[in-house]
């Protein structure tokens, strides 16, 4: 159960993020779309970005975490490749403002629908 509440509350960081910035940047063919968007970039994330991460490693540390969040916009656009024009990203720095963006959503929206106990 709480897998598909994670799943629904990135879907909608996801779509409240394309909503906030211009069509030009970011769009989003719907909220269901939104849904898939969250778990392609999950999923890139989890196992291509963990792979570039362990190796990034050095610089990582160097940049003080700078490399990650390169790396999870770089994420963004490779779903943005994958998902054709149901997800579409205009370019790197769009990216970044967008996954910015549903950072925040996603922490307001943990906020508001997680339980305060965690199991």
């Amino acid at each position: 159960m709480r897998f598909i509440v994670d799943v629904l509350l990135t879907g909608l960081a996801v779509f409240l993020a394309a909503l906030v910035l211009p069509d030009s940047a970011v769009s989003v063919a719907g909220f269901g779309w939104a849904i898939v968007a969250g778990l392609i970039i999950s999923f890139v994330n989890a196992t291509i970005g963990t792979i570039l991460r362990f190796f990034t490693f050095p610089l990582n540390l160097l940049t003080l975490g700078l490399i990650s969040f390169v790396i999870t916009v770089l994420m963004v656009q490779l779903t943005s490749y994958f998902m054709g024009s149901k997800f579409e990203v205009a370019n790197f720095w769009w990216a970044a403002v967008f996954a910015l963006i549903v950072a925040l959503i996603q922490m307001l929206l943990d906020g508001l629908f997680k339980s305060k106990n965690r199991d």
